[in-house]
């Protein structure tokens, strides 16, 4: 992002208020057949992340990265259709007006590093969640030796496997976490570190 593009305070906190409200309106659909809402589920992202002092751009990936969910107007249960919405694509290109690749590349990846995970690391497809097995076989199941190669070379690789981590665990029915607000002070930090 040039600084000729970079977000004025008034943008950031716009776009900031407009997330908001993405979640308040829209947060409250459970989660892909987990037991959690979208809400639920970005909110104990943020947190895992927050609890091992990621800062403020990984802690707003971890809070954002499916934040193409609430931005689509597909079904709730698009997976179990058969389609693959794309959401890290839509969010990618939707919040890199706001932010640094910092934020958006682990977004754009964290689920090509689900795929890159259950290809290279033992044991980790048998731990997903059922629903993350489905979004798995129509995002295009674990990743070719070509695929693992290519995405070893993303400067972001391990960014987005952390993101993708804290994506896993995050879908504990009833766990306390902050508010979307709390979160406010992260993404107002991180935006300012993409100008």
């Amino acid at each position: 992002m040039s600084s000729a593009d970079s977000p004025t305070t008034k943008s950031v906190q716009d776009v900031i208020n407009r997330i908001v409200e993405l979640f308040e309106a829209r947060g409250n659909e459970l989660y892909g057949g987990e037991a959690v809402s979208q809400t639920e589920h970005a909110l104990q992202a943020a947190l895992a992340a927050e609890q091992e002092e990621a800062g403020a751009e990984l802690i707003t990936a971890a809070l954002l990265h499916d934040l193409g969910h609430l931005l689509h107007n597909l079904p709730e249960d698009c997976a179990e259709q058969g389609i693959d919405d794309r959401h890290e694509d839509l969010a990618h290109r939707w919040l890199t007006r706001y932010f640094g690749p910092a934020v958006t590349e682990p977004i754009r990846l964290h689920v090509a590093a689900k795929r890159y995970l259950c290809a290279v690391k033992p044991g980790y497809h048998d731990e997903l969640s059922d629903a993350s097995k489905l979004s798995l076989s129509i995002q295009g199941g674990p990743f070719t030796p070509d695929e693992v190669a290519e995405f070893d070379k993303s400067p972001y690789c391990e960014s987005a496997i952390r993101v993708r981590y804290w994506d896993d665990i995050a879908k504990i029915k009833d766990l306390p976490t902050p508010d979307i607000q709390y979160y406010r002070r992260f993404m107002e930090e991180a935006a300012g570190k993409s100008t």
